[in-house]
């Protein structure tokens, strides 16, 4: 369950960026504090810290660190389908050797 949960952190850590993303496009600081993708960007990274704070309560911190590197991964994913920007190889390459690394953790 912990590492569903870990899972379910990650994405609302990655999703939380695609908001920034959005945000970031405001012209000064006076509208990038009308923004609404700046709250709920913050929100959902606030979430996750939450949740962050839950799951170290039960596992390793030495497992759950190396693992919030999952978010890397779906950050890729989230960022070629609402970003569009492209798959490289060596984005590919990066994110599976990531997903090799995480896998080796947990075992």
């Amino acid at each position: 369950m912990y590492y569903f949960l870990i899972l379910v952190m990650t994405l609302m850590g990655s999703i939380a960026s695609i908001f920034f993303k959005r945000a970031s496009g405001s012209d000064g600081m006076t509208e990038l504090l009308k923004n609404r993708n700046l709250y709920f960007g913050g929100f959902l990274y606030l979430s996750a810290a939450l949740l962050n704070i839950v799951v170290l309560r039960y596992l390793d911190y030495s497992i759950v660190l190396p693992l919030t590197s999952i978010t890397y991964i779906w950050t890729m994913f989230l960022s070629h389908f609402i970003l569009k920007e492209k798959f490289t190889i060596r984005k590919l390459s990066g994110v599976l050797l990531i997903f090799i690394g995480a896998v080796l953790i947990t075992l």
